[in-house]
């Protein structure tokens, strides 16, 4: 997801903002920029500290989790991400599993209404030893969820869990993803570059 002034953060969430430290034109050697933002401004992941005290930081994130076999599932109209969208799915073969719930992603407008990934989906991919679940939204709990049963199961399941992906013209199938975060090693998240090839 682009980040620039105009992405939309989680409400309340810290906004990205960027302005210049020294510049060019009013006679620096260099042009030299700053940024503030919340870590969950744009595509990132979640590191399971953002949902649980003892967890793992952003440094203590598997690289490895984050490079390799994909397969992008089309869930565009599902009114949840459930165990029938990953019937004959060869999971083992690629275990990061991005879901495309939408038909356009607007980077500068924060949906509230997305769909949930639910139980049986979850087992499943936990039984096929899947490492990474990505997503084109903001969040795999509701928006208005305290507990964040989702996040806290994807972390008892070892799954990293990426969101805000824009997977706009992605086709369903298997792909190569690369996408390993930045590291901030203390955060309880990090921005990261997803690509995809076939």
């Amino acid at each position: 997801m682009p980040v620039a002034p105009r992405t939309a953060a989680w409400p309340g969430d810290e906004p990205f903002s960027c302005g210049w430290t020294l510049t060019k034109a009013q006679g620096a050697s260099v042009n030299l920029g700053w940024a503030k933002t919340s870590p969950h401004v744009g595509t990132h992941v979640d590191a399971p500290y953002h949902y649980d005290d003892a967890g793992a930081r952003v440094g203590g994130l598997a690289l490895d989790a984050f490079v390799g076999p994909a397969l992008v599932v089309d869930a565009r109209g599902a009114a949840e991400l459930d165990a029938r969208l990953l019937r004959g799915l060869d999971l083992a073969r690629a275990p990061r599993v991005l879901f495309r719930t939408r038909e356009r992603n607007d980077p500068g407008t924060f949906d509230r209404d997305f769909p949930l990934l639910t139980g049986d989906a979850l087992q499943r991919l936990h039984d096929a030893g899947v490492r990474l679940v990505g997503i084109d939204a903001p969040s795999y709990d509701a928006f208005d969820s305290k507990d964040l049963p989702v996040h806290h199961a994807l972390g008892q399941a070892g799954i990293a869990n990426v969101e805000n992906l824009v997977l706009d013209g992605v086709e369903a199938g298997p792909y190569e993803l690369l996408a390993a975060p930045v590291r901030w090693v203390d955060m309880d998240a990090a921005p990261l570059r997803a690509l995809l090839r076939r």
